[in-house]
């Protein structure tokens, strides 16, 4: 059985939130259509489905690094904000977006909080875990992927240092060397 660690990201991320969809519980607020995601962005995002999409990526967050709370997650959603001919300035993502879609996903049963050792915050529930595996191992069976984790190992193969690589010849000769 593959984890969410076997399968590459999106195609993971895009995979919960399709599960997300058929769950009633969580569903998209109606300003989701018109909010922008952090002070950092221009628009709102282009997908019509981005609240699954942000949904499916907080839940594998909350799998990695949880206990985990609105402000981490806050400041790993966040991003540059252009400012014109002033320089850059990091700002952090919407925490309202963050704290309704954990709140969603809580009423779900896919997340509970937890307060281990000093670490408030929110952890995933055995269901998460099997809905998580269970679009994982889809992901893995798929040939496509299988076809892809080949081609990348073959191209991390010819990426390697010549110094690894070995001359298929004889060894050749250093300067001050005798021939013998």
């Amino acid at each position: 059985m593959s984890s969410i660690f076997d399968v590459p990201t999106n195609d993971l991320i895009e995979g919960i939130a399709e599960e997300l969809k058929k769950i009633p519980e969580l569903k998209a607020p109606d300003w989701a259509i018109f909010v922008k995601t952090g002070v950092h962005k221009e628009r709102p995002p282009l997908k019509r489905d981005w609240w699954y999409v942000r949904c499916a990526a907080l839940l594998r967050k909350i799998s990695l690094f949880g206990p985990i709370g609105t402000e981490k997650l806050r400041t790993q959603y966040g991003g540059k904000k252009n400012r014109g001919h002033k320089p850059e300035h990091f700002f952090k993502g919407s925490g309202s977006i963050i704290r309704k879609a954990m709140q969603g996903l809580e009423k779900a049963g896919l997340v509970k909080q937890s307060d281990k050792t000093g670490n408030k915050g929110r952890i995933i529930t055995p269901k998460a875990r099997s809905l998580m595996d269970k679009v994982a191992s889809q992901i893995a069976q798929h040939p496509v992927v299988r076809k892809e984790k080949a081609v990348l190992r073959d191209v991390r193969e010819s990426a390697k240092p010549a110094a690894q690589q070995r001359p298929a010849g004889p060894k050749p000769q250093q300067q001050g060397q005798k021939q013998g």
